[in-house]
């Protein structure tokens, strides 16, 4: 049985800044180019049963310069869909909102095609990915590359926990993390690891 790593992108504009993030295509910023890179010796000796990663350029970058060979793009993967709050952060919202927390309020409604999501919801697509995952776990390691609130969701799906629950589990730019198993039931084993 292989173990699932978890990758979260490299540092972007607007994750510096704490701008919500989902559908807004940026860059990897020179820096989180370099965290990327530095992934590769975390990354680029194993082989994997299956890579995946977001479609969002920010993820297929990170997966290329990490040493990620042959990264398969998931829809599923793409991030939270922040709806109205695409592009602005915490404390903008708060100011309006003051008791507004993401993982227990969601998010107001966006621009067409962007309805915004709620923790269920991001959850039903995370089980979508883990389910596709069991599938692959028993011919070796998975790679999912992505990003925090997604992956975050994911972490808690797979320890059995409500989706809500990812907000338990900073993710940082740049890191690496892994689930595995322990007697049978899903652990985790490192969080937040850089090269």
């Amino acid at each position: 049985m292989g173990d699932l790593l978890l990758v979260r992108h490299g540092e972007t504009e607007w994750s510096v800044s704490g701008q919500h993030t989902s559908w807004t295509d940026l860059p990897l910023t020179e820096h989180g180019e370099e965290q990327a890179k530095s992934l590769a010796p975390l990354l680029s000796s194993r082989t994997f049963a299956l890579a995946l990663t977001s479609p969002l350029g920010r993820a297929r970058r990170t997966a290329e310069l990490g040493g990620v060979l042959g990264a398969v793009p998931c829809d599923d993967l793409h991030e939270w869909d922040y709806g109205g709050y695409e592009g602005v952060t915490t404390a903008d919202i708060h100011r309006t909102r003051p008791d507004w927390y993401l993982w227990t309020d969601g998010v107001p409604p966006g621009p067409p095609g962007h309805p915004g999501e709620s923790p269920a919801e991001v959850g039903r697509r995370a089980d979508r990915v883990l389910a596709r995952v069991a599938e692959a776990l028993p011919d070796g390691d998975v790679v999912l590359v992505a990003h925090a609130h997604f992956l975050r969701v994911l972490t808690a799906r797979r320890l059995g926990l409500p989706p809500a629950e990812g907000r338990l589990f900073q993710l940082a730019t740049g890191t690496m993390s892994r689930l595995s198993t322990e007697h049978g039931r899903p652990v985790i084993a490192e969080w937040n690891v850089r090269a």
